[in-house]
């Protein structure tokens, strides 16, 4: 685990959809916050379980931040336990800021979200809007009631977009997508929708497909399980990476530093530089299609195709 860096009190938990609750933290001496930008989520320890949420707040406010929790009824607990047991007052380690999905300059915007995916897209839209570019959001979600942050997005007009899916179906990805060369497409929500969006992405001239998972898109519990060697060309150590153990893990192991948080391939944290060897790539931070696959790999999940790779670190 990261080192947390900060203790922040809950200051407000409101009910933003049937279950979706959105939690404001500060500072218990009202001191300023690390500064984020669009995109960042934090790492917050709730009780034994930890957790990583988007920041769906303002980057202008340095004294809260603010995240959306869903309520998993098939999660590990950490939701759980902020839907039933988090009290304004509590005290929370938290990490520091940190952005594997950054907003990047464009001509124009669309926004695709699904569900609880709305919240690292929620500051991006102020932002947009902040900037005076073009921009529109598609929003998806079961039903009207389970969708978040409605009422906060109503007075942005018809550049907003809401489908719920009892009423709509499934959203119009084609005629949301229909945009010139310069636009940035930025993507969150379950991983149906954003292979939708990937696919009608690959479509486009121009335009540019940014996305972010809040799950991993592979089954890790079917990943293969083989031992394999790691050279470590800055540490000057040669591993072996037991088939129970991941390469985070053995690296670790050997008082090796390396930075990480989720360790279940999707914030990215971990990413190291690929010197040699084929890697079997089980991050969710890379698509099947992206060139960097050949050059990056992600310790915490991914793993040797081979016998032996060779690592920057």
């Amino acid at each position: 685990m990261s080192d947390t860096g900060l203790t922040l009190q809950v200051s407000r938990l409101e009910r933003v959809a049937d279950e979706v609750l959105a939690v404001t933290l500060a500072d218990p001496g009202g001191a300023e916050l690390p500064p984020w930008k669009p995109g960042a989520h934090v790492e917050v320890t709730l009780g034994e379980y930890v957790r990583h949420y988007s920041l769906c707040g303002d980057p202008a406010d340095r004294h809260t931040y603010r995240l959306g929790v869903l309520r998993e009824p098939s999660g590990r607990g950490g939701s759980a336990y902020a839907h039933t047991r988090l009290r304004v007052g509590d005290r929370l380690p938290v990490g520091p800021p940190r952005n594997q999905f950054p907003l990047v300059k464009g001509e124009r915007y669309v926004f695709v979200a699904g569900g609880v995916g709305i919240t690292p897209l929620l500051a991006m839209i102020r932002q947009v809007h902040r900037d005076g570019l073009p921009w529109r959001l598609v929003y998806g979600g079961r039903r009207l009631s389970a969708m978040a942050f409605v009422d906060e997005l109503e007075p942005y007009g018809d550049r907003v977009r809401l489908c719920p899916q009892d009423v709509y179906g499934h959203p119009d990805l084609a005629a949301a997508m229909d945009v010139g060369p310069g636009t940035r497409i930025y993507a969150c929500g379950p991983e149906p929708l954003l292979a939708a969006v990937r696919k009608q992405g690959a479509t486009l001239d121009g335009s540019t497909v940014h996305i972010e998972r809040f799950a991993p898109r592979v089954d890790l519990s079917t990943a293969p399980a083989t031992e394999f060697d790691v050279a470590c060309v800055a540490s000057e150590r040669l591993l072996t990476v037991r088939a129970d153990e991941t390469m985070l893990d053995a690296m670790l192991r050997a008082g090796i530093d390396v930075n990480h948080d989720c360790r279940q391939g999707t914030c990215g944290t971990c990413e190291l530089e690929l010197l040699d060897g084929e890697a079997l790539h089980l991050d969710s931070v890379l698509d099947p299609d992206d060139p960097e696959r050949g050059s990056l790999i992600f310790p915490c999940v991914s793993r040797a195709a081979g016998r032996r790779l060779v690592v920057d670190i």
